[in-house]
């Protein structure tokens, strides 16, 4: 899968960090219940590589990525357990070259035009901006649409309901990424709840299926 096909897949990726494999297995069935199926579960957690491993394993229709992938060795790590793609806060050159070698796409972070063009040098368009609202939100992706054709985002950080709207409206922008579906505490009928209500939320901004 390309990353601009895995962007495709659906309007808003799910940015989760598990405590236990059961609430990984849980909550993910719960999201994919409510028609959000890409899955990026962050290393942000002791148990995060055996959270990947069970989701993959157990939740039908998912499709699980890695998330906060820093270096080649974590790349190498998520491969292993399974990880059907890898998200990174940005990209050094040792990263970008580690993907070039590797069987998963890699959709890495960017703040700004330089990230961006590095990211091009290793033939790359499609990139996670992050964090979004601190470096412009919306309006910073539409600049950026005019030098930089050709590129596709998707923005991270900060991006909640009130605002998804105006990022799927960007012509650049395929999807986002979000932390608000899985708040603490919360029971998987409120988290498919949520998922539920930002596919409502994208489809009535004009995000379809085959949106690019």
């Amino acid at each position: 899968m390309t990353p601009l096909a895995l962007m495709q897949t659906a309007p808003v990726i799910p940015v989760l960090a598990f405590d236990s494999t059961e609430q990984a297995i849980e909550q993910s069935k719960a999201l994919v219940a409510g028609g959000l199926t890409v899955l990026e579960i962050t290393l942000r957690t002791d148990c995060a590589i055996e959270c990947i491993k069970a989701v993959a394993a157990e939740v039908e229709g998912a499709i699980v990525g890695a998330g906060t992938v820093l270096n080649a060795q974590d790349l190498e790590r998520v491969v292993e357990a399974g990880a059907q793609f890898a998200v990174s806060p940005g990209a050094t050159d040792s990263l970008w070259r580690a993907n070039e070698q590797s069987p998963i796409p890699l959709l890495a972070g960017v703040a700004n035009v330089s990230d961006i063009m590095r990211g091009m040098e290793y033939g790359n368009t499609e990139f996670k901006f992050f964090p979004a609202e601190i470096n412009g939100g919306a309006a910073a992706l539409k600049s950026l649409g005019g030098p930089l054709k050709g590129v596709s985002f998707c923005p991270t950080g900060g991006v909640k309901p009130g605002n998804l709207a105006d990022y799927l409206a960007l012509d650049n922008v395929v999807c986002v990424g979000g932390t608000w579906l899985t708040p603490n505490d919360v029971d998987p009928m409120q988290v498919e709840f949520y998922a539920r209500e930002a596919l409502k939320l994208a489809k009535e901004a004009g995000w379809t299926s085959d949106s690019s």
